[in-house]
């Protein structure tokens, strides 16, 4: 038997077997409507405690995968973003789904109308954990036009609206996304919480040394026969989008990926999306990245302010080794500020300590594109072990506006401007217009500047900016891993201009049309923040890449989100001050 003919039948053991999971997915899909709220908790109960088997594994593995040396500092991330941010979320949906009768959960978020009129929902923070882990973060969820704190039960978890007995089972497939650890039991969670969907989950084949990890963790839903966990490359993928049974799509990845399930490659995909034709017909939701801004408003800002911002905008973009949907990639600077070029010299200084190697397929091919795309560029040299991170300018044609890098590189653009106010205008128009997609956006601003502007004309201002996330002196990242917030793409992209994608995910509170959040950290760190009049007790955020203590603070809070306690506390401060 030649390799060839072995090949094809190995590709049809596979489909074999993902027909056997998908029979027993259609099966399930009406007993899976019918599972009460109560029920649903045992289940996610039963997912901590198949968490907290794995997570300790889980995250050195995926340390090692991308590089690392698990027990450093730099290994943390894997923590935070793999079973740390997932145990979070299940606890979120937990504490929703304990107070679904009446929808109560709703009672308990401060709402208030914005300058727009549009209503603002609370969402953190929203416990005594939040007030002292995440002390003075703020996110609040911009809902979209025509929802009011009086019809705010209408437009959330509407799912469980509906009788029982009128409920219709659906199968989704979810495609797993490559490069962070949550992403992918977080979306298994939308699909089977929020959208009462049972899930056929395909791994992405750079991280399915993830599945046992995934099965061990979410066991109580597959032994329940709502989830089934399958391996595969793309042509397992295009099987299973185009399976009878399967009835919605979902996945975190690429507008390429998405667009040829959806339209087809090639002269086909082209053909089909002129004429509106798409080959693919079925719902699709997807969180497709986005070239994503980090606006710099001059201001009063300090030499410690200088460094620590150095350190949030380096944070942004080599989290991951730049392997994020929301890492940063175009850096807007006011022109003529005269605490620029000490604001770069520090983010240089910040950028050239961080020597974590990437690791995504393809990320050496992308920098030698950028480099040859983005005008005139500069090397920031990381020693041996690490590719130089590349500044570019922005050029016309340059990458930096039209497509991710997805690894260390950002450019640069300088914008004329009379004040603070007319730069931050000018900024988002730039951003709105000129960078491709709508997923997330950073905004670094001086509280003092805030209030110069006013609160009040800040919001309006705000409303302008077209991303699905806006932080506000943190970077999206927290966004992401506070799953109480909805994650996702600005609304209004469709099939054929699908941009960063359409829906969201996370959203412990179970909101619909919601248009954006915005989440704010404090300008300064404890203790230096207190000291400046900022009451809060947040030092240097633990995922910082320049946070010394990040791997043992992952250990800490992700055994903390298991039983949260505080006898716990003490430890986690003391190693979040030596951060």
């Amino acid at each position: 038997m030649d390799g060839a003919q072995l090949i094809i039948d190995g590709q049809e053991a596979l489909f074999a077997d993902y027909d056997l999971a998908l029979a027993d997915l259609d099966t399930a899909k009406h007993d899976w409507v019918k599972v009460p709220p109560a029920d649903r908790i045992k289940l996610l109960s039963g997912m901590k405690d198949g968490i907290m088997k794995v997570a300790e594994d889980w995250a050195e593995t995926s340390a090692r995968k991308k590089g690392l040396v698990p027990g450093t500092a730099i290994a943390g991330e894997e923590w935070l973003a793999g079973p740390y941010a997932t145990i979070a979320g299940v606890n979120a949906f937990m504490a929703t789904l304990s107070q679904m009768d009446g929808k109560k959960f709703i009672d308990h978020l401060p709402t208030r109308t914005l300058p727009t009129g549009q209503l603002g929902v609370k969402v953190m923070p929203h416990t005594i954990w939040d007030r002292l882990l995440l002390s003075g973060v703020n996110a609040e969820v911009w809902m979209q036009d025509g929802v009011t704190a009086a019809n705010l039960k209408s437009h959330a978890a509407g799912a469980y609206d509906i009788p029982v007995q009128d409920r219709v089972g659906k199968v989704a497939l979810v495609l797993g996304a490559g490069n962070v650890a949550a992403i992918t039991p977080l979306d298994v969670l939308q699909k089977l919480l929020l959208e009462d969907q049972v899930v056929i989950l395909k791994m992405n084949p750079i991280n399915d040394y993830l599945t046992d990890f995934y099965k061990i963790a979410m066991k109580p839903f597959i032994d329940g026969g709502f989830l089934r966990i399958v391996k595969g490359d793309a042509t397992g993928g295009a099987y299973l989008c185009d399976h009878p049974i399967v009835e919605e799509l979902h996945i975190t990845g690429s507008d390429a990926t998405h667009d040829a399930i959806v339209w087809g490659v090639g002269k086909e995909g082209a053909a089909n999306k002129k004429a509106g034709t798409p080959k693919n017909t079925k719902r699709f939701t997807s969180e497709l990245g986005s070239v994503s801004p980090a606006i710099v408003v001059p201001g009063p800002w300090s030499a410690a302010d200088l460094q620590f911002q150095a350190q949030n905008i380096a944070t942004m973009k080599l989290h991951n080794s730049g392997h994020n949907c929301v890492a940063l990639q175009t850096l807007v600077m006011p022109k003529g500020w005269d605490k620029a070029p000490e604001l770069m010299e520090n983010l240089k200084t910040v950028i050239a300590s961080s020597t974590r190697p990437t690791w995504y397929p393809g990320a050496e091919q992308r920098l030698d594109t950028y480099a040859q795309n983005s005008g005139s560029v500069e090397a920031i040299d990381r020693g041996p072990n690490a590719p130089a991170v590349l500044i570019g300018d922005m050029a016309p044609d340059s990458l930096n506006r039209s497509c991710e890098v997805f690894g260390p590189a950002l450019g640069v653009k300088e914008l004329d401007a009379k004040d603070a106010e007319s730069f931050l205008i000018a900024a988002i128009e730039y951003a709105n217009t000129e960078l491709w997609g709508t997923l997330g956006a950073n905004i670094v601003i001086h509280p003092k500047t805030i209030r110069e502007i006013g609160k009040h004309r800040f919001d309006e201002i705000l409303a302008d900016l077209k991303y699905g996330s806006i932080a506000i002196n943190t970077w999206t990242g927290l966004a992401f891993l506070a799953t109480a917030c909805p994650w996702g793409a600005h609304p209004g992209h469709t099939l054929d201009d699908i941009g960063s994608g359409i829906g969201t995910v996370h959203n412990a509170f179970m909101l619909e049309n919601t248009q954006k959040v915005v989440i704010q950290a404090p300008w300064r760190p404890f203790p230096r923040g207190l000291l400046s009049g900022q009451f809060t007790l947040l030092p240097k955020p633990p995922f910082f890449i320049t946070n010394k203590k990040q791997n043992k603070l992952g250990k800490l809070l992700t055994r903390f989100q298991d039983k949260p306690g505080w006898l716990k506390l003490p430890r986690i401060f003391l190693n979040a001050l030596l951060g």
